[in-house]
């Protein structure tokens, strides 16, 4: 399916010209056709060669030539919080998984579909490192990432260690966030039925999990002195230059753990109580079962 997916698209590439809305995140090929960005056409068009390995295509991109549109990176909706909005988001939310799902995300910068394959395997004894080594997707995991760097350990605030602990209790392996047949999470469970109420709720526009992350990164790099190198290393950012790849700051984790302390959260932790439905024969009860009570 992919390789014929493939082969239409260097068809539809050698035959018509690009158009697209500029105003959306991606550039749309063929009025949104296929859902592939310029820089993915361009791949999949030198990736076909012969036997020689030459090029089967090659060509100049004229960008003008073929009506590719000017997106302006300014002009792009990108959403982001505050640690106030944060904060209201976390004050409101309800239910557990989503409490925790929240804070981890705003504390650690995750993408959505990271956050979503964490393994419990892939956390630290103490809770204060999460190695991310895979993603979720549409149900799925997936073992690759976004980028080379993507594959990288975050450390956390030991408040948000402390609360990620319980909640993981005793639990030794399976996905962090999970459904009850332990398969991953629907995106729609966070955004559709929660996020977006909760931020109607607050009085804040809709946005995705993505601003969480953005957030971290505003944080980090205006409200702290974190490193530079500390912060890209955190959020799984290419490497531009050749001082990126000299960086080994993948190796110094007590250094790492010092700043995760040190940074801060820049939102709180507010109070809650979570209460676990238990089922006793065919009476349901609910017992106490984690009691938060960190601010930042």
């Amino acid at each position: 399916m992919q390789e014929a997916a493939k082969n239409l698209l260097l068809v539809l590439v050698a035959l018509f010209p690009i158009a697209c809305d500029t105003t959306s995140s991606y550039v749309i090929d063929f009025r949104c056709a296929l859902d592939f960005g310029e820089g993915q056409v361009k791949m999949v068009v030198a990736s076909a060669v012969n036997e020689q390995g030459e090029e089967l295509y090659p060509r100049k991109w004229n960008a003008e030539f073929i009506d590719m549109p000017a997106v302006s990176k300014q002009q792009q909706r990108r959403p982001t919080l505050t640690g106030d909005v944060v904060t209201a988001i976390l004050t409101v939310t309800k239910k557990q998984k989503y409490f925790i799902f929240f804070a981890l995300c705003a504390s650690a910068g995750l993408r959505f579909g990271e956050a979503l394959g964490i393994d419990i395997k892939n956390v630290s004894s103490d809770c204060s490192t999460i190695a991310i080594r895979q993603k979720a997707w549409r149900r799925q995991i997936h073992n690759f990432l976004k980028t080379k760097n993507g594959k990288r350990e975050i450390d956390l605030h030991p408040k948000v260690s402390a609360m990620l602990k319980m909640f993981i209790g005793n639990r030794k392996s399976g996905l962090l966030f999970a459904s009850r047949n332990g398969t991953p999470l629907q995106q729609s469970n966070f955004l559709r039925r929660t996020l977006h109420p909760i931020l109607v709720k607050i009085g804040q526009p809709k946005c995705g999990v993505h601003a969480f992350r953005r957030f971290r990164n505003t944080y980090l790099k205006n409200r702290t002195s974190c490193p530079e190198g500390v912060r890209q290393f955190w959020l799984g950012w290419e490497d531009k230059d050749m001082s990126d790849l000299y960086d080994k700051i993948r190796e110094d984790v007590a250094f790492r753990r010092e700043w995760a302390e040190k940074a801060g959260l820049g939102f709180e932790i507010p109070t809650k109580d979570f209460a676990k439905n238990r089922v006793i024969g065919r009476k349901r009860t609910e017992t106490p079962d984690v009691r938060f009570v960190t601010t930042v």
